[in-house]
């Protein structure tokens, strides 16, 4: 079938007054990664999504990260939402549904994700810590708000415990990076895994 055997790959470009991104990503790679936001913190993050996912990901990005991190990472959750859907293009021929329960020393999460086009986030994350570091931890929910909304996906994440906000937002990354891949794995089918015939 001459879905199974496409290339799932996408490059996405963003220029704002308030960021400058390009994005590179490969949903059927190895880990393969060359992550440059100016934000150090997502840029941790978003290397253990690619290298627990398999996804092959470089990120140049450059924003108004004097005033705050909030642009840079809410624009790169929106560019890679982008290069999700646009190297999945019809979504056929893949699983559509993709869990995780990702433990991390104290912590475990939870990351439930269905390749709908339908965009929803529900996020159950509590963390005591303001900050980590530099990054603000609210950042990781507008992140993944706009992920979901530009890749048509519906996505649960909750946390079932955990102290520790590094460890939890890192659980959270990795769990999502399997999640997802599970998600867009390839199965034997002709179209999109839906009784409608589509999504």
């Amino acid at each position: 079938m001459k879905h199974m055997t496409a290339i799932r790959k996408s490059v996405i470009s963003r220029k704002t007054g308030e960021t400058d991104i390009e994005l590179g990503l490969d949903l059927d790679g190895t880990g393969v990664n060359g992550i440059q936001t100016g934000v150090p913190f997502l840029d941790h993050m978003l290397t253990l999504f690619t290298v627990h996912g398999f996804f092959d990901l470089s990120i140049r990005a450059a924003g108004d990260t004097a005033v705050d991190d909030h642009h840079s990472v809410e624009d790169i959750g929106i560019c890679l939402g982008k290069a999700i859907a646009e190297a999945l293009s019809d979504k056929a021929g893949i699983a559509r549904y993709g869990s995780c329960y990702l433990p991390m020393d104290e912590t475990l999460v939870r990351v439930v994700v269905d390749v709908s086009n339908r965009p929803f986030l529900h996020y159950g994350v509590a963390v005591a810590e303001q900050k980590i570091g530099l990054f603000d931890t609210v950042l990781a929910k507008e992140f993944f708000r706009a992920v979901a909304q530009h890749a048509g996906l519906t996505l649960h994440i909750d946390l079932l415990h955990g102290e520790n906000g590094h460890h939890i937002i890192e659980a959270i990354f990795k769990g999502f990076g399997r999640a997802l891949k599970m998600a867009v794995a390839r199965i034997a089918i002709g179209g999109p895994l839906s009784s409608k015939g589509c999504l």
